[in-house]
């Protein structure tokens, strides 16, 4: 075996760029996902060590040192960190010529050659799901042997080897919960509607919904869910009781959780069993019966992504999902006291003025217990990336700004990036500036001391949020004058 590390690679203060983060942007508040994509291959690699350095604080020179001595180092990027994590991994290979560093992640799963050829001190780059290629690597198996890489040459070609199938059998995959345990400190990932601290992992992977923006089933994980068993999910929840006894709250981070219902049911009552607050990703069609079955089991709240208040945008994102579908959903779920956070988008295909206050007005109707409002981001090898490209809806592709926050990527010809930019705070102010919400986040607060201090860092970290959006969107201007 070869000293392997896993790294997420330090980047922008507050930058949730990690292996498991849908949009790697700085937040409205500081949030943390757990980097489960290199946990997995880290679980399943001896002697391996996983290290995340924006939530842990970790500079270059602190990953530096850490790394020295290490012959493999695996690095998470992503399209809008690309250039950032390359700057990294030179970084390293300055430090020890010897070592061999690679990327892994959906932009080197799409673009293997175009992500080398960006980053010539890259020996390989992993794709699709690039668990056991990780594990091939730190084996010391040549590298053309192993299914699912493209490396370089000693003459500097690229080659390209057969892609790897996907796991079907994922009972046969170890637990992430003890590398966790080993390398990570969880009381650095916070997310502000989980209880903390919290923990956040995948039970399986694929999800069969098709919507065009998704990352991961389109470009790593498929369209077929495939899952650990339910009894398997129980084994690992028993140990992570044993190992994280202050976690107030389990994540179950499945694109679609409640995919299979009868599988999540049953999760569900062995979650009961063991006493654990759990939430979970879910789609607004589950019906009431099963809600209700969750509730029973501990579930406290559920991830669901409305994305849009119009229907032809739900429709040409592939949805599959009515409005009175979602207002039917959240009815249901306040009738069980289950609490939802709802994800919404500006900047689908094809938004405009008229579009934008649709959804701001469709948020304020459903009113879920929290929001959070991303701009489109058109990932390469998503049907939304392909459907720009050919409509000429491109416009910039760096994804985040300067200081990590995201931005439009797209521009429509009766939306501009600049509303756009400017319709996230504004949605963000006129969802939270009304008495419902600050209702319920001052009786949070009065409850709970933990919250109280939880959410009023959290209040001035999202005006501070706001300003930042201010001042990028001057700074553009200011820029588009002088050239």
């Amino acid at each position: 075996m070869r000293r392997t590390l896993y790294l997420g690679p330090p980047s922008f203060s507050g930058f949730d760029g990690g292996a498991g983060s849908r949009y790697q942007a700085k937040r409205e508040i500081t949030s943390y996902w757990y980097p489960t994509w290199l946990a997995q291959p880290a679980a399943m690699t001896p002697g391996s060590k996983l290290i995340d350095a924006p939530p842990h604080g970790l500079g270059v020179d602190e990953v530096l040192r850490e790394a020295a001595g290490y012959e493999l180092v695996l690095i998470h990027t992503s399209t809008p960190s690309l250039a950032n994590d390359i700057r990294c991994a030179e970084a390293i290979k300055e430090q020890s010529a010897e070592t061999q560093v690679g990327f892994l992640g959906a932009h080197t799963a799409v673009l293997p050659e175009e992500t080398l050829r960006q980053g010539a001190c890259l020996d390989f780059v992993c794709r699709a799901e690039f668990d056991h290629t990780c594990v091939e690597l730190a084996h010391g198996l040549p590298m053309e042997r192993i299914a699912g890489l493209s490396y370089r040459r000693g003459d500097g070609a690229i080659v390209h080897n057969e892609d790897r199938p996907m796991v079907t059998d994922w009972d046969t995959m170890p637990s992430v919960l003890p590398v966790y345990s080993r390398d990570l400190d969880i009381r650095n990932y916070s997310i502000g509607y989980l209880l903390h601290p919290y923990i956040s992992f995948y039970t399986g992977r694929g999800c069969p919904a098709r919507c065009s923006f998704c990352l991961w089933p389109q470009t790593i994980g498929g369209h077929r869910y495939r899952a650990k068993s339910p009894a398997v999910v129980i084994r690992e929840m028993e140990e992570g009781k044993r190992l994280f006894p202050i976690v107030r709250e389990w994540m179950f981070d499945d694109d679609t959780f409640t995919a299979d219902r009868a599988r999540a049911v049953e999760i569900g009552r062995g979650m009961k069993a063991l006493g654990l607050t759990w939430s979970c990703n879910a789609r607004a069609h589950v019906d009431f019966d099963t809600l209700k079955d969750l509730r029973d089991s501990g579930l406290r709240l559920l991830l669901v992504g409305f994305e849009s208040g119009n229907q032809a945008i739900l429709d040409r994102i592939h949805k599959g999902i009515r409005l009175d579908m979602a207002r039917q959903f959240m009815t249901n779920c306040r009738k069980l006291g289950i609490k939802v956070h709802g994800t919404f988008i500006i900047g689908l295909p094809i938004e405009t003025r008229e579009t934008v206050e649709e959804t701001i007005r469709f948020a304020q109707e459903l009113d879920p217990h929290t929001i959070q409002v991303s701009i489109a981001a058109p990932y390469p090898g998503t049907e939304l990336y392909s459907d720009a490209i050919a409509n000429g809806w491109m416009q910039d592709h760096a994804m985040v700004a300067g200081s990590g926050i995201q931005t439009g990527s797209l521009q429509y010809p009766n939306l501009s990036i600049d509303e756009m930019e400017e319709a996230v705070a504004r949605m963000y102010s006129r969802f939270y500036f009304r008495f419902k919400p600050i209702f319920r986040i001052v009786r949070e607060m009065a409850a709970d001391r933990q919250m109280l201090a939880r959410r009023l860092r959290e209040g001035q970290e999202f005006f501070a949020y706001l300003g930042e959006r201010r001042a990028h969107r001057t700074s553009r201007h200011e820029g588009d004058t002088h050239a």
